[in-house]
């Protein structure tokens, strides 16, 4: 039988609860590769996707000769990148001439491939292209809006899931709360055909509007690229239904008649069934009444009979 080994050093053992699955995860982090050959677009794209993500991607600059999502047996090499630095999204580049300036967005599940999106760059265009008031650029760690408009992200397959590959790329770490300080870029998607997307990125200006919202002004701070959808796969059912599983500590039932409140905390309804009084025969053994019902017997008897006096007992004289 196979010896299971348990960490002694404390360090790894924080680190591997780090890793072990959560009820809340955190954010997740991306991989970021080149593959044998890219083009000075694609490592322009890279650093700017890193860039974008520096709080939580990994960038390897090194060349992999042997990685190749689409190709059985070709993932090994990039689910052992993924093991290794705990990653749970990847963008993979590569150049060639059947397909030009190619970009790869997969998901991991369990370390393992989830899905895939291949998409080419055209009409790039760096941050560095954009002239802005640099007070404006967005700060490291914000929240991002996305827009996707356009109808083919809800009708065509493809769109709609590179739609869903972008949100888990460029959203960060879920939250419930949100400070609108915080929000200070966009990301906008523009359908251009069934299978082709202009991607945006711009800064939010928050200017006054006279009430309590702020009027917001989108200052296009870069990168701008084409995305054109060339292969995609999805996850068969069996691992899609396996993934989407949900602890059962994480779902709360509801509690009925429960209403909670900011100021007076927990709030509950009673309902109390009809009592019936009227219906219900009273005891009648109080004192009370017995002895209001002496009196008035006695009451009756005096009013019937002449009223004598009592005879004296004759005392004996001697």
């Amino acid at each position: 039988m196979m010896r299971i080994k348990t960490p002694k050093n404390g360090r790894i053992k924080r680190e591997l609860e780090k890793r072990a699955p959560k009820l809340v995860e955190t954010g997740k982090k991306t991989l970021i590769l080149h593959g044998t050959k890219t083009s000075n677009v694609l490592n322009s794209v890279l650093t700017e996707i890193h860039h974008l993500k520096k709080d939580n991607s990994i960038k390897y600059s090194r060349r992999n000769d042997k990685i190749r999502p689409f190709e059985s047996g070709g993932e090994t090499s990039l689910e052992f990148f993924s093991l290794k630095t705990d990653c749970s999204l990847f963008v993979f580049a590569s150049h060639t001439k059947k397909r030009s300036n190619n970009l790869v967005l997969g998901r991991f599940y369990d370390h393992h491939i989830y899905d895939l999106v291949e998409v080419g760059i055209e009409n790039f265009r760096s941050m560095g292209s954009f002239s802005y008031d640099k007070k404006l650029a967005p700060q490291l760690g914000s929240k991002p809006f996305f827009a996707f408009i356009g109808e083919a992200f809800e009708s065509v397959d493809e769109l709609k899931h590179l739609k869903e590959v972008l949100l888990d790329l460029f959203r960060g770490e879920v939250i419930t709360n949100l400070n609108l300080a915080g929000l200070d870029r966009v990301y906008v998607c523009t359908a251009l055909s069934s299978n082709r997307i202009f991607f945006s990125h711009f800064a939010l200006r928050l200017k006054k509007s006279g009430t309590k919202v702020p009027r917001m002004e989108l200052v296009e701070v870069g990168p701008s690229m084409d995305m054109v959808v060339r292969r995609h796969r999805q996850p068969d059912d069996r691992l899609r239904k396996e993934a989407m599983k949900m602890a059962p500590d994480s779902t709360k039932k509801k509690e009925k008649n429960v209403v909670k409140d900011d100021i007076l905390g927990k709030l509950g309804k009673i309902y109390i069934p009809d009592q019936k009084v009227g219906s219900v025969p009273l005891a009648n053994k109080s004192k009370g009444v017995k002895r209001e019902r002496r009196e008035a017997k006695s009451a009756k008897g005096d009013g019937d009979k002449p009223t004598t006096p009592k005879k004296q007992k004759k005392e004996d004289s001697e």
